[in-house]
């Protein structure tokens, strides 16, 4: 979150089953599967809705970021890193959806996975997500 230049602000991070996500990804999204990577911003604004409440002083909630532990170590088999790297990337990931950024266009998706190379160091096709 550093390098995106919030230096306190406070995220939940939820390590969970395909079941889990799937239930989730369903409630949520409409989507009847599980997914590797969910994310659920308190910054988002609702109709109607006040603004979510600042605390001076106290860390920024930026919210909350859910992954299928199941999904991420399939993908880090099929990636041929270890758990370790793939969930970290999810977690990047997620939390650059917490920040706004969006990959529903091959343009956002180009974006993320470039952002995502640079804050965990890695060279492109390493592993994306």
């Amino acid at each position: 979150m550093r390098v995106e230049g919030l230096y306190k602000a406070e995220v939940s991070v939820l390590l969970t089953s395909d079941e889990e996500v799937h239930v989730l990804n369903l409630q949520y999204r409409g989507y009847d599967k599980p997914t590797d990577v969910l994310s659920f911003a308190q910054r988002d604004s609702v109709a109607d809705a006040p603004p979510p409440p600042s605390l001076p002083g106290e860390p920024d909630p930026l919210g909350d970021v859910i992954i299928s532990v199941e999904t991420a170590a399939r993908q880090a088999e099929q990636h041929k890193v270890p758990l370790e790297k793939e969930l970290a990337l999810l977690t990047v990931h997620g939390i650059l959806h917490l920040l706004g950024y969006t990959d529903d266009t091959e343009e956002g998706a180009e974006e993320m996975r470039v952002r995502e190379r640079e804050i965990l160091g890695v060279r492109p096709g390493e592993f994306t997500v």
